[in-house]
């Protein structure tokens, strides 16, 4: 895994800005630098060395040198594109991936990224015309960047990269801010940096005379097949699967693997034989503490299994330092225990596969029993009864059955926004200082309902979650905090082939039997303990409802909370309820208190 980043045009003293750039994401490749500069452009790479340790450094060029790249990712196909090339009569000088992809380019121009399997972000600059086209792979696994300065292209792996560019003047985007307090993270293509923009996942981009045009080459969409029977669902989930996590662990160093109690990265592990995994949890029981689950399941598939158990002082502590490699704030508080179990498997091995991806391919959030549960009560109830009902629900406290009716009042497109809902927007008007940035989260949601009106109900929620809640939220957090550990991570369910069989799998067959990612743990039930195979949907549990009520970690927060950055965004007595309510027992605010502080650290950290 590497970084990236660079800007075309003159600038004073460019050799030290592009150094800056570069210096500031070294974490992302500790192994080696590497620097192109003419008249026309500036670029800078650092190098994580996976695939041909001693002759893969970047830049790669072509065989004239007339076009230049710079690359971020794996391309797991890499040999047989290579050899189609080569009879195609290009000419290699090393044995990287990476130099597959700009003979690709030269060969097949844009229709290049059809042919590629893997995860990548990665600029190609052209000498003779001066135009530079940037990619990024299907899902969003791995981040770009770039911002319009001055008419000039700068772009980077990561957003601080960008702010090390003197031209660019640093501006807070406060439309940012409305989003994050519905969503708990920034919904791309927009960043809290005024004018630096998030290329969408499936998506590329030319700079071309000063202008930046971006095109869609891939789209996630769903076509079930209704002729399918569960064993041949069940068979075709296992095949691709297993074709996908033999194919990610081609390396030419050792890979490890994620360990939860979860049934995904379970499963990734039946593939680990006598090979490490790695787990991290907190010492609150049972419910925060997933290691004796994954140690038992090491000890069934004979793996070196390696465990983190993570205090709260050390939690704290790194929360500021993983907001910072956030680039922005991120409010699942998970975010921190990734970094913890990155940093644990960074001390053995370069390379990690991971589980991300199998809940929005397969249906496995337990959301998606929704639109069965509620399926009786809506038929029953009328529409202007529910809402009614939903009113005056609204007003009760947290009771058993307050959340049933105020989300059975609703259709899908009006209640889900994606797995964190956090602030509506009447809420948003109350504790904003600015009201006026307020808008609906539907109404950002509704470009991706409209295009996908006749999937039923299911499938609408998951192409969601995999068009915003994967990318701003699993994908980002998975991305940096292993990158801040110098860590290759990999997911083999966000694999192009997976999705193949995925996109087929019928709806019955995603959700049965009050059961999430039915078909996808039948395939796993054939290389797991039915315990681990059937195990309800977890999440990656933080304690941080308990830490709220603790009056060391209440009082840091309330600190924040009473701040000159608080009052200059946020009604202060208002949020301060918030947390006192949560710390008295009223109410359970930890997610929206938190969401906030998280806010308010990160703003300190990069505006203050």
């Amino acid at each position: 895994m590497c970084g990236l980043c660079g800007f075309t045009g003159e600038i004073i003293d460019r050799d030290t800005v592009l150094e800056k750039m570069t210096d500031v994401i070294t974490h992302r490749g500790p192994d080696s630098v590497g620097y192109y500069k003419d008249s026309s452009i500036s670029m800078g790479f650092r190098r994580l060395s996976i695939i041909d340790l001693d002759s893969g450094h970047q830049p790669i060029y072509n065989e004239d040198k007339s076009l230049v790249l710079m690359f971020n990712g794996e391309i797991y196909n890499y040999r047989e594109l290579r050899e189609e090339l080569i009879q195609l009569g290009h000419s290699f000088y090393t044995h990287a991936d990476s130099e597959v992809l700009i003979h690709a380019f030269e060969e097949w121009g844009e229709k290049m990224l059809q042919k590629l399997r893997g995860m990548f972000g990665f600029a190609i600059y052209n000498t003779k015309d001066g135009s530079v086209f940037i990619a990024r792979d299907f899902f969003g696994i791995k981040p770009m960047h770039y911002a319009l300065v001055d008419g000039q292209l700068v772009y980077a792996s990561e957003i601080k990269s960008i702010l090390e560019f003197p031209n660019y003047k640093k501006k807070f985007n406060y439309r940012a801010l409305d989003n994050y307090l519905s969503f708990q993270y920034v919904v791309p293509p927009e960043t809290f940096f005024e004018g630096i923009y998030c290329l969408l996942p499936g998506h590329y981009m030319w700079f071309r005379d000063g202008k930046i045009t971006t095109t869609r080459y891939f789209e996630a969409t769903f076509e079930p097949n209704e002729k399918l029977t569960m064993k041949e669902a069940v068979d075709n989930i296992e095949a691709a699967f297993e074709d996908s996590v033999n194919t990610h662990k081609i390396s030419d160093v050792e890979v490890g693997c994620f360990l939860s109690s979860g049934v995904d990265s379970s499963y990734v592990s039946t593939y680990f034989a006598d090979q490490k995994t790695f787990t991290v949890g907190f010492d609150f029981g049972e419910r925060y503490n997933e290691i004796s689950w994954a140690e038992n399941l090491s000890k069934e598939i004979g793996v070196e299994h390696h465990t983190h158990l993570i205090s709260s002082e050390e939690f704290w502590e790194a929360v500021p330092k993983v907001q910072y490699h956030m680039d922005q704030p991120l409010a699942d508080p998970s975010c921190i225990a990734l970094y913890f179990v990155s940093k644990l498997a960074s001390e053995y091995v370069k390379v990690v596969l991971s589980g991300e991806g199998a809940d929005e391919l397969f249906g496995g959030y337990t959301v998606y029993n929704e639109p069965h549960v509620f399926k009786t009560y809506q038929r029953l109830v009328p529409q202007k009864l529910r809402y009614a009902l939903a009113r005056k629900a609204k007003k009760w406290p947290h009771i058993k059955g307050r959340g049933y009716i105020l989300r059975g009042a609703r259709k899908t497109e009006d209640k889900f926004i994606g797995n964190a809902f956090m602030y509506d927007d009447e809420e948003k008007r109350q504790i904003l200082k600015d009201p006026s940035i307020v808008t609906r989260p539907q109404d950002l949601c509704k470009k991706f309902y409209d295009r996908v009106k006749n999937y039923d109900e299911v499938t609408k929620m998951q192409y969601l979650d995999i068009n915003l809640w994967m990318v701003g939220d699993i994908l980002l957090k998975a991305d940096r905090m292993s990158m801040a550990n110098s860590l290759e991570l990999r997911v083999p369910f966000l694999d192009k082939k997976v999705f193949e069989v995925a996109r087929t799998i019928p709806t019955k067959y995603r959700i049965a039997h009050g059961t999430t990612k039915y078909a996808m743990r039948q395939a796993a039930l054939r290389h797991l303990p039915k315990a681990t195979a059937e195990k309800k949907k977890l999440g990656f549990p933080v304690p941080t409802r308990v830490w709220l009520k603790d009056k060391k970690y209440y009082e840091i927060v309330k600190a924040m909370f009473t701040s000159e950055t608080a009052e200059k965004f946020f009604n202060t007595d208002l949020i301060v309820s918030y947390l006192d309510d949560h710390f008295n027992g009223k109410d359970d605010n930890s997610r929206k208190v938190w969401t906030i502080y998280v806010f308010l650290l990160w703003y300190n950290i990069y505006f203050s």
